[in-house]
């Protein structure tokens, strides 16, 4: 069966169309579907039911403006019109990827990292909140892998492994209260749901501007206790092809020049593909 993939947007969002041609080109069939959508707020040929999707993606952007918090109004408007219907979506193990905003749609919801009832809506037990270097930041990051096994978006992808994906944030510090950080930090390791962290070249944890935050913990990306839900703040769907690296043209001649690769030879896919083929695997084995 064909994996079917519910892209969500509302206005503020970005990349969904990105996102969009990341499972498509990977064989799935995915759709953008707007919010109203999803709660009936439109005629009724373009009503579409949640359930009837495989996994649900939350893309990047500025919803709603990020207006009071980023991610706090979509993540308002999905509770207080899809709250049941989210709730069956994940009791069902169907799974939910948020990127960048989404990331922080799903802190929001509480749905990550996710200690309250399983496939429930719980209290807020994290942020993500405004970079330590006070502005905007859009570049590349390294993030290695360290989940051991649990995340569905990444079990296709070898632990330890380091992958340069791109930020685009202004709120991306993943953040725990001080009176909680110790608890939430070890609960994190001992669930297997730190997914990927913030590295330099040699693959150790640094500082500005490798972390480009100053998240706690290096931490990219958490997914919840059951690995089915996961929220990352790089956008793999920006780097899906090898000649979307910043650094690619540089990489290529230089393969070219030393390995005595062809032109027109290079990897099919780029760091952010395996993401996609990972779940899109994880669908196609239930």
């Amino acid at each position: 069966m064909t994996p079917k993939i519910c892209v969500l947007r509302i206005e503020g969002t970005n990349c969904e169309y990105e996102t969009y041609l990341a499972f498509t080109r990977l064989g799935a069939a995915a759709e953008i579907v707007h919010l109203k959508q999803l709660i009936g707020a439109v005629q009724p040929g373009d009503q579409r039911q949640l359930s009837d999707y495989g996994a649900l993606v939350i893309p990047g952007g500025f919803s709603s403006g990020d207006y009071i918090r980023a991610g706090a109004i979509l993540a308002a408007r999905i509770q207080g019109a899809l709250g049941a219907e989210i709730q069956e979506f994940i009791g069902a193990g169907k799974p939910i990827l948020g990127i960048c905003n989404g990331f922080q749609v799903l802190v929001e919801l509480g749905l990550l990292p996710g200690f309250g009832a399983p496939g429930g809506v719980a209290v807020q037990q994290a942020a993500l909140t405004t970079n330590d270097s006070g502005r905007f930041e859009c570049r590349p990051t390294l993030i290695k892998h360290e989940n051991r096994g649990s995340c569905v978006f990444t079990q296709g992808i070898e632990r330890g492994s380091i992958l340069k994906i791109p930020s685009a944030h202004a709120e991306g510090k993943f953040f725990i209260d001080e009176h909680r950080r110790a608890d939430y930090l070890q609960r994190l390791e001992e669930n297997d749901q730190i997914v990927f962290r913030y590295v330099d070249p040699a693959g150790d944890y640094a500082g500005y501007p490798w972390n480009p935050n100053g998240s706690l913990a290096n931490i990219a990306g958490i997914c919840n206790p059951s690995g089915t839900i996961m929220g990352l703040m790089p956008h793999p769907e920006r780097v899906f092809h090898p000649f979307m690296d910043s650094e690619w043209p540089r990489a290529a001649a230089q393969a070219r020049t030393t390995l005595g690769i062809a032109e027109g030879a290079a990897q099919a896919y780029g760091d952010g593909q395996q993401l996609f083929a990972s779940v899109l695997q994880y669908l196609r084995s239930r």
